[in-house]
Formats: C-alpha cells, structure tokens, sequence
C-alpha cells in the first residue's frame, strides 16, 4: 500500500469513528429523552434552560401547604410554537416583571407554551406574584398568548392538565383544589374568553372562589 492510499484509508477510519461517536451520543440523548417522556409525561423546561435572571430576593413560602388554589390566567402576549419563541417570551416577560412591576421576579409558578413545553417560573411551594390575595396559597399556571379569541393548542392544554396533576400526584396541590380562572379573582380579561369557557369544563373548576 503506498502512502497515499494509506493516508485516504486512515482518514476514512477516523472520519467513520467520529460519524458512529455522534451518531452513538444523539442516539443516548433521544434515549435519555424518551426515558424522561415515559416516566412523567411532562416537558418541563427549567430556568437555567430557559436563561432566567436570578430573583431580586428569595420567594417567600406559601402560607397553605399543600396549595388549595390554581389560578389559570394567560400572559396577553405573542403567541409561540417553538421552544426559542417561547424562551425569548418567557425572558421578556421576566424583565418586565422586574423592572416595570417592581417584582422580585416573574409573576406566574409555572408559564406553558404552544410548543406544549413547561417553563419554570417560581415553581411549587412558594408564593408568586400573579394574583392579588392568592398569591400566598395558590399555583399560578399562565398560557402564552391571548385568548379572547384564539384557542391554546391541544399540546398546550394537556400540559397544563398533566401538570396539575402531578402537582396533586406530588402533593403538592391538595387532592380537593379549586381552579379557578384569573378573572374570578381580580378585574381582568385574563384567561381570555375562549380558554376560560375551556376550563370551566375542567374538573375541579369552581364557579365561585
């Protein structure tokens, strides 16, 4: 064998190495993906992922644990069907929350997107800043969107439905919450029509607070 075939030859060794080591590690990660699938059924996308600022201070606890209320509002912005339109509507929605409301940090617990994603806001067992007189004993679910009109996609609303009942399942929502839309809590258009007559099918909807 002269040099040059052996040099084409050793290329084409390392070159099939490399194309079967990528191919192994996307093989794990789809794996390791699916696993994840399978076990909670849920598509959560944590702060770190998702680039959240670190909160002004601390959240402080809720005061009625296992939490007795979810509040379901919708966040009256753009919507998005992609996990990078949804991460820059979640960002911008923190900063705003920072710096025009005075908030410590985003508003809402958790904030679903129409790619059926969940993002991670303040999370379970500590108060939020989504619902005047709730905050300290409910978990506030917001759609991505506005919904006067338009209507949340099916990946959207089964997230939301398997979040909450994990939450029961986590115990961390009590087994006999209430939901609740955000307009029968404070003055507000907030879940929008067309996704409040959608939860008000829901089991646990509540036609008073």
């Amino acid at each position: 064998m002269n040099m040059e075939s052996f040099t084409s030859s050793r290329f084409f060794l390392v070159g099939l190495l490399v194309a079967v080591s990528i191919f192994a590690i996307g093989f794990n990660i789809v794996t390791a993906q699916q696993e994840k699938s399978e076990s909670n059924k849920l598509k959560f996308v944590t702060r770190a992922e998702w680039g959240a600022q670190s909160p002004v201070k601390p959240p402080n606890a809720l005061v009625v644990s296992p939490a007795p209320y979810v509040i379901i509002s919708h966040t009256a912005s753009n919507f998005c069907y992609k996990i990078s339109q949804c991460v820059l509507n979640v960002r911008v929605m923190q900063t705003f929350h920072i710096e025009s409301k005075g908030w410590d940090d985003i508003g809402y617990s958790f904030i679903v997107g129409g790619d059926g994603n969940i993002y991670e806001g303040r999370g379970w067992d500590v108060q939020g800043a989504h619902t005047f007189n709730y905050n300290d004993k409910s978990i506030g679910i917001s759609f991505i969107g506005t919904f006067n009109q338009a209507r949340p996609t099916d990946a959207q609303l089964e997230a939301v439905q398997k979040l909450i009942q994990y939450g029961v399942e986590s115990g961390k929502l009590s087994s006999d919450y209430k939901l609740l839309g955000h307009r029968q809590c404070v003055k507000t258009d907030s879940p929008g029509e067309v996704l409040y007559n959608i939860i008000k099918t829901w089991d646990h909807w509540s036609q008073t607070p």
